[in-house]
């Protein structure tokens, strides 16, 4: 599943050249005052054409004219708790919406969805949730903050210890192994890929709605 750009990725770069970050956390490549790490939390992200959602007064009629409310998720931010035997990560964002008819006060429920996937495709948890936007008299904006929040166990995301060893172990220059890249190594990206998990968040679509976001 594609993350839009405004995903909060684990894989991140950070300004530091050492042989490892925060507890749990490995530096798997360096450079010039950058390193990049891995952590235990997942990368936290909005799927493609799940950030919007769009309503319309009749299901048969999807133009302007029957347009209800239209809605957008913004402003994601995430933080983990990575101490505990379960990871517990949490991601806050903003809905910020729009409606065509102003008259009355008005409260529109939108479902959403928090997805923890391990390996790019494996679904370990799915929730649905509900944001509440509320409309007074002749108000044509609105908008609402929601969480989500999803577990992980520890030991999932963690690298064995003998994959740890092949991806920081030392190398001499002139040996063989010197000019070989640890994380060119089957098992090695096998492994890595096992432990890497995404919570994905967006609005919990029909059908229709999908296809409306993708087309439009």
């Amino acid at each position: 599943m594609m993350l839009r750009a405004r995903s909060l990725t684990a894989l991140g770069l950070v300004a530091a050249l050492s042989a490892c970050s925060n507890e749990g956390e490995l530096v798997i490549d360096q450079g010039v005052g950058i390193a990049s790490v891995l952590t235990l939390c997942p990368s936290v992200g909005i799927p493609d054409y799940t950030g919007d959602v769009t309503t319309f007064r009749s299901a048969d009629d999807t133009t302007v004219a029957s347009l209800d409310v239209s809605a957008a998720m913004t402003d994601l931010r995430a933080t983990c708790n990575d101490t505990a035997d379960k990871i517990y990560s949490e991601a806050s964002f903003t809905v910020n919406a729009r409606r065509t008819d102003t008259r009355g006060a008005r409260s529109v429920e939108l479902p959403y969805f928090v997805t923890v996937l391990r390996g790019g495709t494996a679904v370990v948890s799915k929730r649905v949730g509900t944001v509440t936007l509320t409309f007074a008299d002749g108000q044509e904006r609105a908008s609402a903050t929601a969480k989500a929040g999803g577990f992980i166990n520890r030991a999932d995301a963690a690298l064995p210890e003998d994959i740890r060893q092949k991806i920081t172990k030392r190398r001499r220059a002139g040996d063989a192994e010197a000019a070989l890249d640890p994380l060119a190594d089957p098992e090695v990206k096998a492994a890595i890929a096992r432990t890497r998990f995404e919570m994905l968040v967006g609005f919990q679509l029909t059908e229709a709605q999908l296809r409306y976001n993708v087309t439009r």
